[in-house]
């Protein structure tokens, strides 16, 4: 009996749970607080104000500092990207993505080199057209760059032809058309340049969106640049060679600031790094809008640094193309969905902080109301207009 009790007893022991304290997890003790990042916003604007300045730079180089020499330019521009993105590759982890990559030598020569080649062309085209129209026409122009890569999406066979896509397509197409008929400054080859530009641009996305179909060779903007800088580089240098290093001199070079065309391409290459981290850090509707207001933003600083007259023609065109392309690329219903999120948050926006709302729509209403009194400012003060020039030291004086 006695034997059984103590059974009994130690089982009990066994079986009752005994209390414990509470301890602290080791795992999450070295577990790394999270890093800090910035907010959206921060990126949006960082990339807005990299593609403006690139735009902006290149046309003062091109045309108001007499540089005339694009495809040296652009050869400037992608030698300098492939030396820091052979520095990054070694340096960081920014270009991690490249192992993933199966590149092989049959694939360099029978995607990479092609579609280099596209890339080239777009560069060249689009550098030439500096020498010929404004900063605002040329944006205007640039918004047919849908339209084009639908088309060339079509010639390709990757997708079937859609009438109704068509459509939607065509209000862009007419509104700058539209806007065409407006601009003062017409220039017709620099128009054809452009619009060369804007074809070879389109069909080089569509040969890369065919590259990447395959899981195999998905690759971030700052890897494509790894990939297609070096060959680019190669084939504009040898253009370059026969066409304009003849007429080069160091004068020219001198002209411009040694330093000035180095800060040019670091902008140049600054704009591709911030690529990457504005998709990995928005959405499609964010590139999207923050695309169609850097346009808006280059045409109104064209407008107020350079006096390009836009005219109120070129203004209705181009905001028919905008919402064709805005409707393009999200579609009605996204659309009716966005708008009724962003009244709904404007509303509690309002709701919350009155005074911060009204000093937003005052301040809107004024920065219109300067941009419209800007843009007729050469037409109704020319003298003033000049005066200005001065002061700025010649550094606005051309023929934009």
């Amino acid at each position: 009996m006695s034997n059984e009790g103590e059974k009994a007893r130690v089982s009990g022991e066994v079986s009752r749970p005994e209390p414990t304290l509470p301890t602290v997890n080791p795992a999450a003790e070295k577990s790394e607080p999270p890093k800090p990042t910035f907010h959206p916003a921060v990126y949006v604007s960082v990339w807005i104000a990299l593609s403006s300045s690139v735009i902006l730079f290149n046309k003062h180089i091109l045309d108001y500092a007499q540089f005339r020499f694009p495809i040296i330019l652009t050869t400037w521009h992608l030698a300098f990207a492939t030396f820091m993105t052979q520095v990054l590759a070694r340096t960081t982890n920014l270009l991690d993505g490249r192992k993933t990559v199966k590149m092989t030598g049959r694939v360099y020569l029978r995607a990479i080199v092609p579609i280099g080649l596209f890339f080239s062309l777009s560069l060249i085209c689009g550098n030439v057209t500096y020498l010929y129209l404004s900063v605002a026409f040329i944006q205007m122009l640039k918004a047919t760059t849908p339209v084009a890569v639908l088309i060339a999406t079509w010639a390709m066979g990757m997708a079937p032809v859609n009438l109704k896509v068509l459509f939607n397509v065509a209000i862009i197409v007419v509104g700058v058309v539209i806007a065409s008929f407006g601009e003062i400054k017409f220039v017709f080859i620099g128009f054809l340049f452009q619009i060369g530009g804007i074809v070879f641009e389109a069909t080089r996305l569509v040969m890369v969106q065919r590259l990447l179909s395959s899981a195999e060779f998905k690759m971030d903007p700052l890897v494509s640049l790894y990939y297609f800088a070096p060959v680019c580089a190669v084939m504009n240098g040898v253009t370059a060679l026969f066409v304009e290093v003849p007429s080069l001199t160091m004068g020219h070079i001198y002209n411009v600031g040694v330093w000035t065309l180095l800060a040019n391409a670091v902008v140049a290459f600054l704009l591709n790094v911030s690529v990457v981290f504005l998709i990995g850090k928005t959405s499609s509707l964010v590139m999207t809008l923050c695309g169609v207001l850097k346009d808006i933003l280059l045409v109104a600083a064209s407008m107020m640094i350079w006096q390009t007259p836009v005219t109120g023609l070129q203004f209705f065109g181009y905001s028919i193309a905008l919402i064709g392309l805005v409707y393009y690329k999200l579609g009605g219903d996204k659309i009716k969905e966005y708008a009724g999120q962003a009244n709904r948050s404007w509303a509690e926006y309002g709701a919350n902080h009155p005074a911060q709302r009204k000093s937003i729509i005052i301040g809107a209403v004024v920065l219109i109301f300067f941009l419209l009194i800007g843009s007729m400012a050469p037409s109704y003060a020319p003298e003033s207009v000049d005066k200005v020039k001065g002061m700025l030291g010649g550094a606005t004086v051309g023929n934009a």
